[in-house]
């Protein structure tokens, strides 16, 4: 091997340095893989063209991140947009404006058909104007999203009742029950429901069931017997009548009394007419007194009279509420019979 000039090697000590000084930098910019074999004359252009790379690197992820900002504050916007429009449309259904409730909620389902909740408020909103078909349609898709729903479970089941569906409603009340064991005794409306489904020995035990949890209510004593009716007779229904007192509502303290074959009738529509009361009280006494005249007759098996008054309960009356729905189902069916 020859012998290397002091000049030679001092050339070679230069590039050598050079190319370290390089490698390191480069690979200070992260993922850059460095070819050591490059010749020594290459390694400043190189490092300029990496350089630049990684110049250009930052610059497209920065591009990136103005590009995605927009769509990463809009979709906040959306998420809050849709908790104040559940509000809003709380605060609607709240105010007596249920069209204006489930349009809020239409708004939030189009944007996440998967909120339950807008699903579950639509519904409440559909009952409120007595379109109970709709209500059920949006229970069934939010009870899909959340089965651990009571509420939801129990309402459906009164909105079932309402349009006929017995077997249906039943079924919701049953896994209301289920998910609130507790509220098994309070549950009077399962108990009408199973009497409408023919199943009367179920009903009467959920009536002896919900008279440990209120015992002062005639219209409880008034559905086991009629349950008890169905099942055994006349005869047997006023034998096991449950004895009741302190229900100061009228007429139900003659209606017990012509139940347990005390009184007549004409005794029961004379006491809701008594007094003279307001036009309001008289409507709702008079309400109470046709619908378990007509429920009487019906017992006692006189169908023209039954109907008569079931008729009256069902239309002639405002009975905005449950028992209201009560006359106006009963009356749904005995339209159905023939002759209806």
């Amino acid at each position: 091997m020859g012998v290397i000039s002091e000049s030679t090697a001092k050339h070679q000590r230069h590039a050598l340095a050079s190319a370290a000084a390089f490698r390191t930098e480069i690979a200070g910019t992260g993922n850059v893989r460095v070819d050591t074999r490059l010749p020594f004359r290459c390694a400043t252009p190189m490092k300029s063209l990496f350089v630049a790379v990684r110049k250009m690197s930052a610059l497209f992820h920065y591009v990136l991140f103005v590009i995605a900002l927009p769509a990463a504050i809009t979709h906040a916007a959306e998420t809050f947009d849709a908790a104040t429009l559940l509000r809003s449309a709380e605060t609607a259904l709240k105010s007596g404006k249920p069209a204006e409730a489930a349009e809020l909620a239409g708004k939030i389902l189009a944007s996440d058909p998967k909120d339950f909740r807008a699903w579950f408020l639509r519904a409440r909103a559909y009952e409120e104007t007595r379109d109970y078909a709709r209500a059920v349609a949006d229970y069934d898709a939010g009870l899909t999203l959340n089965t651990n729903a009571p509420i939801a479970y129990q309402r459906r089941g009164e909105a079932q009742f309402r349009l006929g569906h017995f077997k249906e409603s039943i079924a919701d009340f049953d896994k209301f029950i289920e998910l609130m064991p507790a509220q098994a005794p309070q549950h009077w409306q399962r108990g009408i429901a199973l009497y409408y489904a023919g199943r009367y020995d179920d009903g009467r035990k959920q009536f002896e069931l919900h008279q440990t949890a209120n015992p002062h209510d005639v219209e409880n004593a008034v559905w086991h017997f009629l349950c008890t009716a169905r099942a055994a007779g006349i005869e047997k229904a006023r034998a096991a009548l449950i004895p009741i007192e302190g229900d100061a509502r009228v007429p139900m303290s003659q209606v017990h009394s012509l139940f347990a074959g005390r009184l007549k009738p004409e005794d029961v529509l004379a006491a809701a007419k008594a007094g003279d009361p307001p036009p309001s009280q008289l409507d709702n006494q008079l309400f109470y007194a046709h619908l378990y005249l007509g429920l009487y007759f019906e017992a006692t098996g006189d169908a023209r009279l039954a109907r008569e008054h079931i008729f009256q309960a069902a239309t002639q009356f405002k009975a905005d509420h449950y028992m209201g729905d009560v006359a106006r189902v009963h009356a749904q069916v005995l339209r159905k019979k023939p002759g209806g």
